[in-house]
């Protein structure tokens, strides 16, 4: 205090001296004041300028007061001000600024009569650092004497304030094991006081330590830095499995620990570092596991970590070895850190009936190199698989084969299809096969075809046939298994083509142009078993009068090279595909040339005779008409005089069939359990066609084979199909197993519905026809001809034995 004293009487006597030496020189220079000088211009004369020239005074100058805050000598006098104007006149002083008339006001005021300028109440530093005053030397006019002058006012720092920690609680943490000198945390602290003295400079220290659990460790484990507050750690031992927690009591001294005191605490963690290695316990396990079953578990093998648990240093790592198939996986139970072993591929008891492996416990996080040395813990698992019943398993599903369209029935299409891992006996059976092509065994499951396959089926998708084949497990429960069977085909040249037409009519009387016959052939095989076609003459004879000219890749046109203007010809073509290798058929093109009306229809003879020439009908050919008509009129008058002969009387002494003619009327007896038609009736219908197939010889495939030869005369055609069908082989093969019966009976109903060179099922056949003119004469005139006594049978004695028994019953005895 005496030296705050000391220096406030040094200032005022030093603004003693300025005040004085001010005094005087405005004496010496200033004239006396006049009376006009006393009347105030404004309201705050003194902050005008006097009017009027002169020199300028030199300014005030006051050193800055220093005052100590909290002072209880209020009012206390600071400092005093005095104008050279007192030794002239009256001086009024006046002082203005924050704490006297600004915010913060009333702290300060000066003795306008003498100068001196007081503090009214104690200061805070705190609160307010310093103050800029105005003082000002006035007149009692109010006439401005000086010019202002500044005056500086420091607050004094004290020690009034505590420093205080920055927050309640400090929070650090340190790995256990820490070295001494390891950095944990830093405190802070905050001091109200002037920074610039000893009042704010801070001084930290640890005055209190605890541990938890309680009494853990006794010895002093941190320090500080009592200028920075750094606590670091001062000693080893710092084992999480000792101690989890410090709790340290701290404090904090200004005047560098000398002055006030606050207290606080910090909490010190001890963090787990991966120190110990997980361990079985126990260390042999024995589970059991049900055959193709997958996704179970079998059980749990443990491990135990001492490191904090739930920490990323606790968490274990499980793996397999000794299973080489990956059969078995292991997972970790979040919650337990149990390893938890199970099924991912479906096992076999057949194959392999027990497993042992070794499960290995790691850390998920490295083990700290401070860690004691430890081996990997391992651990013994023995699994047993326990048997069941397995449905039966085909080696493949589906199956695909790959045969072409034209296999022959009986080929074996797939065998070894399945097998029963309890070696089961097993049955095959088809469940889908919607073309019935298919057979298969049923203790084998051998699959062969039944039926020749056709890929134009609508059963086939992108050329695929496709089946469905179930095995079943005969010993017990029944279970079985279904695979599909996938039957590509491809397509092979199995069908000739076929001629169209069998028949047509050239138009002799056309240009040459158009002049011909359009040929074109049907293959039922795809293509490239099918068009383009080739045409050719069969015949080499008649190559020399006909030809084929080709159209296009399906067409032809037959025309001749001879100049023809009516006939009828009967012409052998060859047609053959484009297949590999090629197949080809013959055929006879009957063919009618005549003149052709615009319809393109023949035209009769005498219609060609009279239209045939432009400039009308001929006298010869006139002539020619009316001779062949009476020719014609003859003929038929001749037929029916030969009619009414034919009812003569025989001769006395004939026998029953003889009649006037001398001719053995035995010449004339024809065979008629066939059911054809009389001698003059034998081209009228095709008697072949009444026989039963086995007595029927196949007709030839090809034209100009060794032992084949041309048709002899035109065959008949139906009217009710289409005449461009080939006809079905005879005989036909009978089957080898009588199950296949029912195919067999179906196939030939095909095979006589499609026919076209038969009459079909429908049509009623006249079997009783004998045909019309037999030179026999009618057996109803044996009737007619006289009654029995007239009669004489005695001859038919002499016909031989084969009329003994009609002999016995008509001749006389």
């Amino acid at each position: 205090m005496e030296g705050h004293k000391r220096e406030r009487m040094a200032g005022k006597v030093l603004v003693g001296l300025c005040v004085l030496v001010a005094s005087m020189g405005q004496v010496l220079s200033s004239p006396p004041p006049g009376q006009n000088d006393l009347n105030p211009a404004v309201l705050y004369p003194w902050r005008q300028k006097s009017p009027g020239l002169g020199r300028m005074k030199r300014d005030w100058i006051i050193p800055p007061i220093r005052v100590s805050e909290n002072s209880k000598q209020v009012p206390e006098d600071l400092v005093q001000i005095k104008s050279d104007k007192v030794f002239t006149g009256e001086v009024i002083y006046k002082l203005e600024g924050p704490g006297v008339d600004q915010e913060p006001k009333d702290l300060f005021e000066i003795d306008d009569k003498t100068g001196w300028i007081k503090s009214k109440m104690p200061l805070d530093r705190e609160k307010y650092k310093s103050f800029t005053l105005k003082a000002f030397a006035l007149s009692p006019s109010g006439e401005r004497l000086e010019n202002p002058t500044t005056i500086e006012i420091y607050v004094l720092d004290q020690n009034d304030n505590r420093p205080n920690f920055i927050q309640e609680e400090f929070i650090g943490a340190v790995p256990e094991f820490s070295i001494p000198g390891t950095s944990v945390l830093t405190i802070s602290a905050v001091d109200a006081d002037d920074p610039s003295t000893d009042n704010a400079v801070l001084s930290y220290s640890i005055i209190a330590q605890k541990t938890f659990p309680p009494f853990s460790i006794n010895k002093t484990m941190f320090g500080i830095n009592n200028e920075t507050g750094v606590i670091y750690t001062r000693d080893v031992g710092l084992d999480r499995d000792v101690v989890q927690s410090f709790q340290l009591s701290l404090q904090v001294a200004d005047m560098s620990g000398l002055g006030l005191t606050s207290t606080g605490r910090a909490t010190i963690y001890i963090t787990d570092i991966n120190n110990h290695a997980p361990q079985f316990q126990p260390t042999t396990y024995n589970m059991f596991a049900m055959e193709n079953k997958v996704g179970l578990d079998l059980g749990r093998v443990n491990a135990t970590d001492k490191d904090q648990r739930n920490g990323e240093n606790w968490r274990i790592l499980y793996s397999i070895r000794g299973d080489a198939s990956g059969n078995f996986a292991v997972r970790t139970d979040r919650a337990t850190n149990q390893g938890i072993i199970s099924v991912v591929k479906p096992l076999d008891y057949e194959s392999k009936s027990e497993y042992q492996l070794t499960v290995i416990a790691e850390n998920e996080v490295p083990l700290s190199t401070k860690a004691p040395y430890e081996q990997t813990s391992t651990a013994t698992v023995t699994i047993r698989v326990l048997n069941e019943n397995e449905a039966p398993r085909f080696y493949r599903n589906p199956i695909q084969v790959s045969f072409p369209e034209s296999t022959a029935p009986g080929t074996v299409l797939a065998s070894d299809i399945a097998h029963d891992p309890d070696n089961a006996k097993l049955k095959f059976e088809i469940t889908h096969d919607p073309e019935r092509w298919l057979g298969i065994n049923r203790d084998t499951g051998e699959i062969i075809a039944r039926r020749t396959f056709n890929i134009r089926s609508h059963y086939v998708k992108n050329n695929k046939y496709t089946a469905l084949v179930k095995v079943t497990d005969l010993d017990a429960g029944g279970t079985s298994a279904t695979a599909s069977l996938e039957i590509t085909l491809w397509a092979t040249n199995d069908f000739p083509p076929v001629l169209v037409p069998l028949s047509g009519t050239v138009c002799s009387d056309r240009e040459p142009g158009r002049l011909g016959l359009l040929l074109t052939a049907m293959d039922d095989d795809l293509s490239p078993h099918a068009d383009p076609f080739s045409f050719e003459m069969a015949d080499a004879d008649m190559a020399a009068n006909w030809t084929i000219i080709p159209l296009n890749e399906t067409h032809a046109m037959l025309q001749p090279l001879i100049d023809i203007d009516r006939g009828e010809f009967s012409i052998p073509i060859t047609v053959s595909d484009s297949g590999s290798p090629a197949r080809s058929s013959n055929a006879l093109v009957n063919v009618t040339v005549c003149p052709c009306d615009r319809a393109g229809q023949c035209m009769a003879f005498t219609a060609a005779a009279i239209f045939g020439s432009k400039m009308g009908i001929s006298f010869i050919a006139l002539m020619i008409i009316m001779a062949s008509a009476a020719l014609l009129l003859l003929l038929l008058l001749l037929a029916v005089a030969v009619r009414s002969c034919t009812h003569r009387s025989l001769k006395k002494g004939g026998g029953l069939l003889v009649g006037e003619s001398d001719d053995d009327v035995r010449d004339n007896v024809f065979n008629y359990d066939e059911q054809g038609g009389g001698e003059e009736d034998e081209n009228a219908f095709n008697i072949d066609l009444l026989r039963t197939p086995s007595d029927m010889v196949p007709p030839p495939e090809t034209f100009g084979q060794p032992g084949s030869g041309l048709p002899k005369h035109n065959q008949p055609l139906r009217k009710d199909a289409p005449y461009n069908l080939p006809s079905p082989r005879y005989p036909r093969k009978r089957p080898a197993n009588p199950t296949d019966i029912e195919d067999f009976i179906n196939d030939g109903l095909d095979a006589a519905d499609n026919d076209p060179n038969v009459p079909p099922y429908d049509t009623a056949l006249i079997y009783d026809y004998e045909g019309d003119g037999s030179l026999a004469g009618s057996l109803s005139s044996i009737a007619s001809m006289g009654s029995e006594e007239d009669q004489d049978y005695d001859y038919l004695n002499d016909w031989g034995p084969r009329f003994k028994k009609l002999a016995n019953m008509y001749a006389s005895d």
